[in-house]
């Protein structure tokens, strides 16, 4: 089961400012890469685009355009759906996927103080997560794998530029990511004994900037930009989604954390 955001529905652009849900996304990959490790799963997309920690917990249904390919409706709020539907299969879900976080934080890039505007959310972030996945473990029951997954840091991108305020943003992304929202999102799943993907280290985000490459049309760019280049659509259309290969990534690590068979 996939509980999140536009990453969970398996959003992707078309261009700048269209796109549409696919089966690209990391959820509906997994059900395939899963299958190679004796798994035979079914994958129920609750993820909607746009979702917040706190939407999850609060706002009624999903805008079907929102919505994964083959996703159920529902109308009441996410959480509360798939927790339902959880418990009416208990014993039968086998896995729980959560993308949720990354739209709490994403206006703190404009805020005067980003550090100050990340540090405040991500405490709001991990208090709803925290019911969430509570709510998740108890309806599951202690047998169920459920794995969060964080982002890749689709704001090195903006090193492209050639504006100081974007170059520092990309360099103070690296911090936020590394020091503050992926400590406090791995250690929001193990409170629920949960695993963490980190999404962010997997796709080269970490890389030291004076580590370079060549990157049409680009000339010469850090190893670490290069590579959100490659798997995100922020550079093309400066748009924060998953190429097919980055929710690969993702999906890759996913069912590594399901238990051998």
């Amino acid at each position: 089961m996939s509980v999140g955001d536009s990453y969970a529905a398996g959003f992707q652009p078309t261009g700048r400012g269209t796109g549409r849900t696919t089966t690209n996304g990391f959820a509906y990959q997994a059900v395939r890469l899963a299958h190679a490790r004796g798994y035979s799963l079914r994958l129920v997309n609750f993820g909607c685009g746009g979702a917040t920690t706190t939407s999850v917990l609060h706002s009624p249904g999903c805008v079907t355009h929102f919505t994964g390919p083959g996703a159920p409706d529902y109308t009441q709020p996410q959480a509360d759906s798939a927790v339902a539907y959880v418990r009416a299969h208990r014993g039968q879900v086998a896995l729980i996927t959560v993308s949720l976080g990354g739209n709490d934080v994403t206006h703190c890039i404009s805020a005067a103080d980003t550090v100050g505007c990340v540090t405040s959310v991500i405490a709001l972030v991990r208090r709803n997560l925290g019911v969430l996945l509570t709510r998740l473990r108890a309806a599951a029951g202690p047998a169920t794998t459920i794995v969060g997954t964080t982002y890749p840091d689709i704001f090195l991108g903006k090193a492209l530029s050639r504006d100081a305020a974007d170059q520092r943003i990309a360099r103070l992304s690296v911090l936020g990511f590394r020091g503050l929202n992926n400590p406090a999102l791995q250690a929001t799943y193990a409170s629920v004994g949960g695993k963490f993907a980190d999404v962010t280290a997997a796709t080269g985000a970490y890389i030291p900037l004076h580590r370079t490459t060549t990157l049409a049309p680009y000339g010469t760019v850090p190893v670490a930009v290069a590579d959100v280049c490659r798997l995100t659509y922020f550079c093309q259309y400066e748009d924060i989604h998953p190429r097919t290969q980055g929710y690969a990534i993702i999906a890759r690590l996913v069912t590594d954390a399901l238990p051998a068979r």
